[in-house]
């Protein structure tokens, strides 16, 4: 299995590009924030347990998101490999996923790293909208008239998010500083660590990310 995870701030675009990178790869592609909403619609006691954070507008702690993405990533095996969004979310987790993948070596083969200004990532949480069934993201600038406010997927109603609203949006840059950051440098110690710039269009940044992971082989 060849395993990745992305990095990068809120608005930086890793979820897009690991939606993209896992097809591109053939790769499984796991988001924790679904894991979550699927856990929920189970119903199972782990849901539960999922829910109750939810609904208080918490973070699901570290120990239930380990083990749905670890739960995950062990009914994968024999695929081509997972890419992972959203996880690790700090050191804690990414420590848990180096010991089920027997401490130095890790679970990860790869961890994609997007780098975007804060101008930029402001811009882009403030000018974007998710539909409400799907969760596909939109900009503003890729309004038309035509679309009357709804998904071209799947017709849902687009909406901001109110973490997406300015005074939420220092809150999350706040905590991506403090609990992910740290990520960086300790994956670039473990020499897994590619950095690949992202401000440009989702398709060039798809390119040069294929291209460098290639280059790791």
């Amino acid at each position: 299995m060849y395993n990745i995870s992305f990095l990068g701030a809120p608005g930086a675009g890793k979820g897009t590009q690991a939606a993209v990178v896992a097809r591109r790869l053939n790769l499984e592609h796991i988001a924790t924030g679904d894991l979550f909403r699927q856990a929920v619609e189970r119903g199972d006691e782990l849901g539960g347990r999922v829910k109750d954070y939810l609904e208080r507008g918490e973070l699901v702690p570290d120990e239930l998101t380990i083990e749905l993405v670890l739960g995950r990533i062990s009914a994968s095996a024999g695929k081509a490999g997972v890419a992972l969004d959203g996880f690790p979310r700090n050191l804690r987790q990414a420590r848990a996923l180096d010991e089920v993948g027997g401490g130095a070596a890790g679970v990860l083969n790869s961890v994609v790293y997007i780098p975007v200004s804060e101008a930029e990532l402001f811009k882009r949480l403030s000018g974007r909208r998710v539909c409400r069934n799907c969760q596909a993201p939109y900009r503003i600038e890729d309004y038309s008239a035509a679309m009357a406010g709804k998904c071209r997927r799947c017709g849902g109603e687009l909406y901001q998010r109110p973490d997406d609203r300015p005074e939420m949006v220092k809150k999350r840059l706040s905590v991506y500083l403090t609990e992910t950051a740290p990520l960086i440098d300790y994956y670039r110690q473990k020499g897994k660590l590619i950095e690949v710039a992202g401000e440009e269009g989702v398709a060039e940044v798809t390119e040069r990310i294929i291209a460098a992971l290639g280059k790791k082989g």
